[in-house]
């Protein structure tokens, strides 16, 4: 996982529409960049749907949810309205922010990880899990995110 005090690197991806996102077009706002294996897989389905349950604790908390995967723009888009999902899903089909981020599972596909990310660009948290069978629960990701906001 990339370093937590390390610059964010910027990257563009497409979204589920096909408009381009840029962390950038971020700054001033702190960014939850969720990384993930996959649409409609069972677990990652239970994740971003456990995360559109409780967008409520992130939005208080002043931080913009974002998902970022391999699949494709049109992949990311019927995810997103069949699960009703409330933040754009970004698509990283060539791996390339996955990498960047050191978040690249040895099977060539995104880990299950997180990285909070603060007005000015800088990592605050960053964090995957051992084993992509599993995510981890609500109330640890914001137990870690508030403590890392101090």
């Amino acid at each position: 996982m990339i370093e937590e005090g390390k610059q964010a690197p910027d990257f563009t991806l497409p979204d589920g529409e096909g408009k381009e996102v840029s962390l950038s077009d971020f700054k001033g706002h702190k960014v939850l960049l969720i990384f993930y294996p996959g649409d409609d897989t069972p677990v990652c389905t239970a994740q971003l749907c456990d995360y559109r349950n409780n967008v409520t604790a992130f939005t208080s908390r002043g931080i913009t949810v974002v998902g970022i995967s391999g699949d494709s723009p049109e992949s990311h888009k019927k995810f997103a309205e069949k699960h009703e999902l409330p933040f754009q899903l970004l698509s990283d089909q060539e791996r390339m922010v996955a990498k960047a981020y050191d978040a690249l599972g040895f099977l060539g596909m995104s880990q299950r990880a997180y990285v909070l990310i603060d007005e000015a660009g800088k990592v605050l948290l960053a964090y995957s899990d051992f084993l992509p069978i599993t995510y981890q629960p609500m109330k640890d990701l914001l137990a870690r995110i508030d403590e890392a906001r101090g």
